[in-house]
């Protein structure tokens, strides 16, 4: 059978007094996947707002804040983790193991990232949270909507905003907190003696966080995010999604004419068509017409669903995590079959476990230093008066450590005389902290010919060698 996806979900909301859609106003629920969200909010603003905070001690001349991102330095840190702009290998391959799991959990069970972890959700869930308490639920939001302001009112969306500008410039402060020093920052802002930078920051991120979480809201998750067009090329039917059992629910009636109906021995659908479920969305869809790429699979209208279900008595789960091919099953009266485990999510899951495994090998075997070797193009080489022939190199050192490191520097590959200009024979280089050191090298060869030769810098303290191969020319 044909699938429509709807994508317009402005016909669900409710109407103002001039008949124009007003904006999306969720009702509060209570359950079992609300009190789920609410556990994970916590954690996730705790983590947020903590981590800055703690402390990792990585020896002398490093900083010991356990997260940082060091952009004058060029430094990533994470806890016993320490990434350097030479490593952008590494972080490639972390963003492409993220949007793989990203995948595989939405083969499993559709957008739960978006309706459960995402930032934009954690604080747009916050900041209801504060609207609620100030102003009541939304009934009386909804009054609020174009009515006369009073002093009452007035000081009900001062207290509402003064709060939402707190958590915006707590937020924005935080995350300028990942990009330096925090405690020296939080004292710094104390004593009135932060930079400009700092202070510029914090106000644009508080300033967006104010935005998308006070106002753009669910335009953010339809409209500005790239996921729910994403939807069409990964939507998968056998993903546990939120959708409803309408081969159960229609047609829909009131509970008392349902009732009735009943008692005459007569059918009747379980939805009692409340509407419920659209108003504790925050999207505000209706479920109900199906499939919708702007849900983020929150859940919400499914512990809303099943508190009028226990009301009335009737079996849960009419709204569910479900998948659509259960629900065609339901509709052709066959039984659910769950299919988490398929070659999709087996394929999928395989990925992602190759692609951590990779990255973890790389991140053990690589090494504090770096070198790179450039030959000389203009003359690409000289012959001597004794016929020998000399290839001139440009060897770069590079010690990503922060304490200084002593290399030896060899050939192998071919029976030549290396010289580093400026150097004593034999001698060590020394390359500071953080820093490079660049060599200008010769190689002579009495008895020249085409070959490959490769360059070996030599840790003195007996650390990891570093080889680059390179050529030899003859000509």
């Amino acid at each position: 059978m044909a699938l429509t996806i709807e994508i317009d979900h402005a016909k669900s909301r409710a109407k103002t007094g001039g008949g124009n859609p007003s904006p999306v106003v969720p009702q509060s629920v209570r359950g079992r996947i609300r009190r789920l969200k609410w556990a994970i909010l916590i954690l996730t603003l705790a983590v947020y707002y903590v981590v800055p905070f703690l402390r990792w001690d990585r020896g002398p001349n490093a900083p010991n804040q356990a997260v940082l991102l060091d952009f004058e330095n060029g430094r990533f840190y994470a806890f016993f983790v320490e990434i350097w702009p030479q490593d952008l290998y590494l972080v490639t391959g972390l963003l492409v193991l993220a949007s793989a799991i990203l995948i595989l959990t939405n083969a499993i069970g559709g957008r739960l990232w978006c309706g459960f972890a995402c930032p934009q959700t954690v604080w747009t869930d916050l900041f209801l949270l504060v609207e609620r308490l100030i102003e009541g639920d939304r009934r009386q939001r909804l009054k609020n909507i174009g009515a006369r302001l009073t002093l009452r009112r007035a000081a009900q969306i001062g207290a509402k905003h003064a709060a939402w500008l707190f958590i915006a410039f707590a937020t924005g402060g935080t995350l300028v907190f990942y990009f330096t020093d925090a405690p020296a920052l939080v004292d710094a802002l104390a004593h009135g003696e932060a930079s400009v930078t700092a202070l510029s920051w914090i106000g644009v991120f508080a300033g967006t966080t104010y935005g998308l979480a006070g106002f753009a809201r669910e335009q953010v998750c339809t409209f500005m995010c790239p996921w729910p067009r994403l939807q069409g090329a990964i939507w998968d039917p056998e993903a546990f999604t939120v959708n409803y059992r309408d081969y159960r629910g229609e047609e829909r009636r009131s509970a008392k004419k349902a009732a009735e109906l009943r008692a005459r021995g007569e059918s009747s659908g379980d939805c009692v068509d409340c509407g419920l479920c659209v108003s504790v969305c925050p999207i505000g869809i209706d479920i109900r017409e199906g499939p919708n790429f702007a849900c983020i699979n929150c859940g919400l209208c499914v512990d809303a669903c099943d508190g009028v279900m226990t009301k009335l008595q009737r079996p849960r789960g009419l709204i569910d995590y479900e998948s659509w091919n259960n629900i065609e099953r339901g509709r052709r009266g066959e039984a659910r079959v769950s299919r988490i485990v398929r070659p999709k999510t087996i394929a999928l899951t395989a990925t992602c476990l190759a692609l951590a495994a990779a990255l973890v090998v790389s991140f053990a075997l690589r090494t504090s230093g770096a070198m790179s070797v450039q030959h000389d193009r203009d003359p690409l080489s000289v012959r001597l008066s004794d016929g020998s022939v000399r290839n001139a190199y440009t060897v770069k050192l590079l010690n990503k450590s922060m304490s200084p490191q002593r290399y030896t520097l060899g050939v192998e590959g071919l029976d030549a005389t290396m010289t580093i200009v400026g150097s004593e024979p034999g001698g060590s280089i020394t390359v500071p902290a953080d820093g490079s050191e660049t060599l200008r090298v010769t190689l002579t060869m009495v008895d020249p010919r085409d070959t490959d030769v490769i360059f070996v810098a030599k840790e003195v303290a007996g650390g990891a060698a570093l080889s680059v191969r390179d050529r030899f020319i003859d000509r």
